[in-house]
């Protein structure tokens, strides 16, 4: 079980961060890598636990708590490593802290991910990995509701958003939504980060 020990840092629940990223180059990639066709929600592995990744590579051991992202190792996946834009943007972070888990979440046209937290993905949450979110196609219509008010993300912009909180995806076009997801460990450059960009 996650410990839910909270820091004492005043952080909003959204927090655009002072990174633009190139939307060509991320689409050009992400389009490469999402050719299948899917009915409602498809998750494209760019960054995975190193067993996952590396099949011959024995199961790590049990741990107490997965949630902080240091109970395994992880591994750049082979979409990553044939993605050099998606990937330059994964290694910008690693020179300040430990990535994790790294993804492209498909969202399909007209389509809703419900309501719904995320308990150990909060910046103040003890032993937990925060998600920066990078938007890469979506559209005015397009909906992402945070503590029931929308946070407008738009492509290339870098978020990070406290999903401990109540959150929701509403797609009502007839085109589908990616984002870039990130997940790292925090650290004192991260919280800094953060906590200047408000």
């Amino acid at each position: 079980m996650f410990e839910t020990k909270k820091y004492q840092i005043d952080i909003k629940d959204r927090v655009q961060l002072p990174f633009k990223f190139n939307v060509t180059k991320m689409l050009t990639e992400a389009k490469a890598l999402a050719t299948e066709q899917f009915e409602y929600y498809k998750v494209i592995q760019l960054r995975a636990p190193a067993h996952l990744v590396d099949t011959s590579l024995p199961f790590p051991p049990p741990a107490k708590d997965y949630a902080d992202g240091s109970w395994t190792k992880w591994l750049n996946t082979n979409s990553l490593e044939k993605s050099p834009y998606l990937k330059s943007i994964i290694e910008k972070f690693q020179k300040y802290t430990s990535v994790t888990l790294v993804r492209l979440l498909r969202l399909a046209p007209n389509s809703e991910v419900k309501e719904h937290t995320d308990p150990t993905l909060g910046l103040e949450i003890e032993k937990s990995v925060i998600r920066l979110t990078i938007p890469i196609l979506n559209n005015d219509k397009m909906v992402f509701n945070l503590n029931k008010t929308p946070v407008n993300m738009k492509p290339g912009e870098c978020w990070y958003l406290d999903l401990t909180k109540p959150h929701e995806v509403l797609n009502n076009v007839n085109e589908e939504r990616i984002n870039l997801t990130i997940d790292m460990i925090p650290n004192d450059w991260l919280r800094e980060l953060i906590k200047k960009s408000q």
